[in-house]
C-alpha cells in the first residue's frame, strides 16, 4: 500500500501548479493532504483523478487550517473517516482525519504551529499530550500510522541550521519533547528506519533562495505503530515536487 502526504499550503493554490499531474502519475493508494484552506464547495468544480474518494476537514475560520485524504476505491477503501479527535478546543481547525483499514488506522493531522514570539506554544503543548492519548487509544483496537505536517524538527540532523533555530518555532525544547512521547510510546519515525542521513528536509522557507540551498526543516513524516513494523517496505522524501513550499513524503506497507 502506498501512502503519501503533503502539506499543499492550499490546494486552490497548488491546483494551478501541476498537483492533478502530481497525482496522476504519483498513483497513491492514500494521498493525505494538510493546510488545505478550503472548504469542500471550493473545490467542487475539480475533477479528481477517476477512481479515488475525498474526505475532508474544514476549519471554521475560512481559508485556514484544513486536510483532506484521498483514498484509491479499488484497493484503500475506508471502513469509516472521522474528523476530530473527540476534544471541542482542537477541533474546531479541521487538522485531523482518521481513516479506518480493516488493519489499521490512518490518521492525516495537520499539527499546530507555535507561531512568532512562542505566542501559541502553550496550546500546541496542550495538543501534543492530547493528541497522544488519541492516538493510543486508537492503537488499543488496531495498529496506527499517522501522517503530515508535525511542524517540529526532531533532531539537529533535521534542519540544516540548528544551532541558529534553537528556542524557534518548530525547534524548542518543548516541541522536540513532544515529539519524544511518540517515540517513548512505541511510535517509529519510519523516514528514519531507511535513511540515517543529513539534509533530507521536506519544508523550506521561501525567502533567500532556501530550497535552491537545501536550507530547509524535516517536519513532515510518517509515523507507525510496533504492529505495523514488519510491513514498512519503504519511506521516502520527494524534494523535486514542488507547487508548496513543503515537498510529499511517503511510506509503502507490505
Amino acid at each position: 500500500m502506498k501512502l503519501v502526504s503533503w502539506n499543499v499550503n492550499g490546494l486552490r493554490a497548488v491546483l494551478g501548479k501541476g498537483f492533478l499531474e502530481f497525482f496522476a502519475a504519483e498513483k497513491p493508494d492514500v494521498l493525505c493532504l494538510q493546510e488545505t484552506k478550503c472548504h469542500p464547495g471550493d473545490v467542487a468544480h475539480v475533477e479528481w483523478p477517476k477512481g479515488y474518494s475525498v474526505a475532508f476537514s474544514a476549519a471554521k475560520k475560512k481559508g485556514y487550517s484544513g486536510t483532506a485524504v484521498f483514498t484509491k476505491d479499488s484497493k484503500a477503501k475506508p471502513l469509516s473517516v472521522t474528523e476530530g479527535i473527540g476534544i471541542e478546543e482542537h477541533d474546531q481547525e479541521g487538522r485531523t482525519l482518521t481513516v479506518e483499514f480493516e488493519d489499521f488506522y490512518l490518521v492525516n493531522v495537520y499539527v499546530p504551529n507555535a507561531q512568532h514570539g512562542l505566542v501559541r506554544l502553550p496550546y500546541r503543548e496542550r495538543w501534543d499530550v492530547d493528541f497522544c492519548n488519541y492516538l493510543k487509544g486508537l492503537e488499543a483496537k488496531k495498529p496506527v500510522a499517522f501522517c503530515g505536517d508535525l511542524n517540529v524538527a526532531h533532531k539537529e540532523i533535521d534542519l540544516a541550521r540548528p544551532k541558529a533555530n534553537v528556542g524557534n518555532p518548530g525547534f524548542t525544547v518543548e516541541e522536540r519533547a513532544g515529539f519524544d512521547r511518540f517515540l517513548e510510546s512505541g511510535f517509529t519515525d519510519t523516514f528514519r528506519e531507511f535513511e540515517t542521513g543529513p539534509d533530507h528536509y521536506s519544508w523550506w522557507s521561501y525567502r533567500a533562495g532556501a530550497r535552491g540551498k537545501n536550507i530547509g526543516w524535516r517536519i513532515d513524516y510518517f509515523l507507525t505503530s510496533a504492529g505495523l513494523a514488519s510491513r514498512l517496505k519503504g519511506a521516502w522524501i520527494s524534494p523535486q515536487v514542488m507547487g508548496s513550499d513543503h515537498c510529499p513524503v511517503g511510506l509503502e506497507l507490505k
